[in-house]
């Protein structure tokens, strides 16, 4: 276990390596590796641990009857998933937890990191406190994502969106953590009709494009 890498995430954010080692045990700690395109958990599962991505990247999908998918988040290394379904005991998912790449997760039992222990330790209280933060963040991107869908029209859902990164990246220069099929779903949108949308915005000289990374003009896009 690499010690190192899980003090640098936002769970463990301000507990010291040898307090994570001792603490791994009291929460049922157990890693796992999947091969990309795999569900770890699929609409209809429930589950009592969280997850954290020690390796790759996992997307957080929903699909409808008719089989349409919407991309509702992407999860990095360092990041969790699950902790709310995981901290309402029978809950069912709403949502499929699908591996972008090659993915090590290492899952945390719920109950262990709510309940703390007689001795109180001054470590735990901290996961606590960063797990509360944790889901709070989560509320406020699930809040971006809904303003970013608010438009009609796919410009106007693109500029939302790209705007968003701009600001928070803090230059007309940046890269989204998105492919272009992953983009379509996360703004709900059909991908042809996005590509085509770009290649306006292209011709027009308000974006330059090349895959994931994007440079933003000043020209005012209507």
């Amino acid at each position: 276990m690499n010690y190192s890498l899980l003090a640098a995430t936002p769970l463990f954010r301000g507990i010291t390596q040898t307090e994570i080692e001792s603490m791994l045990i009291c929460l049922n700690a157990r890693e796992r590796e999947y091969p990309k395109d795999t569900a770890i958990l699929r609409a209809g599962d429930t589950t009592h641990e969280l997850g954290l991505v020690l390796a790759g990247s996992v997307s957080i999908e929903s699909d409808d009857l008719w089989g349409n998918k919407t991309v509702l988040d992407h999860i990095g290394s360092g990041c969790v998933f699950a902790e709310t379904y995981a901290c309402i005991q029978g809950e069912a998912l709403m949502v499929n937890v699908i591996t972008m790449e090659p993915t090590t997760i290492l899952f945390l039992h719920i109950g262990k990191i709510l309940e703390v222990c007689q001795k109180t330790c001054a470590y735990h209280t901290k996961l606590i406190r960063n797990l509360l933060s944790i889901a709070a963040q989560k509320n406020l991107n699930l809040s971006r994502r809904s303003f970013h869908t608010a438009p009609k029209s796919i410009r106007g859902r693109l500029l939302s969106y790209l705007s968003f990164q701009a600001m928070k990246q803090g230059s007309r220069d940046f890269y989204i953590p998105f492919n272009r099929q992953q983009l379509a779903d996360y703004l709900n949108v059909d991908r042809s009709a996005l590509s085509n949308e770009l290649g306006k915005m292209q011709r027009e000289n308000l974006l330059a494009i090349n895959k994931n990374h994007f440079i933003v003009s000043e020209q005012v896009a209507e």
